[in-house]
């Protein structure tokens, strides 16, 4: 018995339950010196080291020959004037390597803000929006974004949404945050980054309400008391129309089969691997990419 990165594995768990290959919903790419800023800020501020530091070219080919294809990654502007050249910079990966999509970058700041997103969002190869709360510490509500809100509706995007308090938080993540826009927008399609961590029952019991939110997975199954899903079992099989596994690679603390050899010991069954790892994930970028 072998785990997803070939090595020898021992427990009650089958690889034939895997699928042979993994579609990553949480991939993140940026230019090096900003990948140096954000593993630098990670270092001093959270005290993580960061395992892999791999810049963008070499992080695809890691991927690919890990037999993660397609995979989907992002980055978000931090502050503005920062969006444009980041989606510029995305143009250039996604024309120049197949089987990659992403969640591109704004910023409500920036000048001309939505004409950016709407040039943006015409690449058939973009899905959305990546916006990352806990960084550009600004609300989910602020009425700033409603107008990306509806372009990603007319054009039929999504957002990935770092809006969880996981696995790391302040006053402008959490579920409260997140209600008020599902009220005025409740067909808003958005994947929310870490399950929802560290509000998993919240978060999980808005997919009941809510058709278009999924959840991703990334840094929440992993062997620390404070980056491990907190509900049983059961909830993860209610709701596996509903997730997309999502690694955060390259920025992980753990070494990256650490979260999927965790979900295989969960014994969820081959249904459910191959729904979270595959073909939720398909259907996603299928219902996303507008080929010209």
């Amino acid at each position: 018995m072998t785990t997803t990165d070939g090595n020898k594995k021992t427990g009650n768990y089958s690889m034939n339950d895997f699928p042979e290959t993994i579609i990553d919903f949480h991939v993140h790419l940026f230019p090096s010196p900003l990948f140096d800023a954000i593993w630098k800020y990670f270092s001093k501020v959270y005290r993580w080291n960061i395992l892999h530091r791999l810049y963008a070219k070499d992080c695809i080919h890691y991927l690919f020959q890990k037999n993660v294809r397609p995979f989907v990654y992002s980055n978000y502007a931090h502050k503005k004037d920062v969006a444009a050249y980041l989606n510029e910079w995305n143009i250039k990966i996604l024309e120049e390597n197949d089987d990659i999509y992403c969640f591109a970058a704004f910023h409500p700041d920036d000048d001309n803000a939505i004409g950016i997103a709407k040039k943006i969002l015409n690449h058939p190869k973009v899905l959305g929006i990546k916006l990352q709360f806990l960084v550009t510490q600004f609300y989910p509500s602020d009425e700033r974004l409603f107008p990306l809100y509806e372009l990603i509706i007319e054009k039929k995007k999504r957002l990935l949404l770092h809006i969880g308090t996981g696995p790391a938080g302040n006053e402008f993540v959490g579920v409260d945050q997140f209600y008020p826009v599902l009220k005025r927008y409740p067909e808003l399609p958005a994947n929310v980054a870490h399950m929802g961590g560290f509000e998993y029952q919240a978060f999980m019991e808005l997919l009941d309400i809510y058709p278009n939110v999924y959840l991703d997975t990334a840094f929440s199954f992993l062997p620390h008391k404070n980056l491990m899903f907190n509900l049983d079992s059961s909830w993860l099989i209610r709701y596996q129309d509903r997730i997309v596994y999502g690694s955060d690679f390259p920025n992980l603390i753990f070494p990256r089969k650490t979260e999927i050899d965790t979900l295989l010991q969960l014994n969820l069954g081959s249904h459910w691997y191959e729904k979270v790892f595959n073909t939720n994930g398909i259907q996603l970028i299928t219902d996303s990419y507008n080929p010209i």
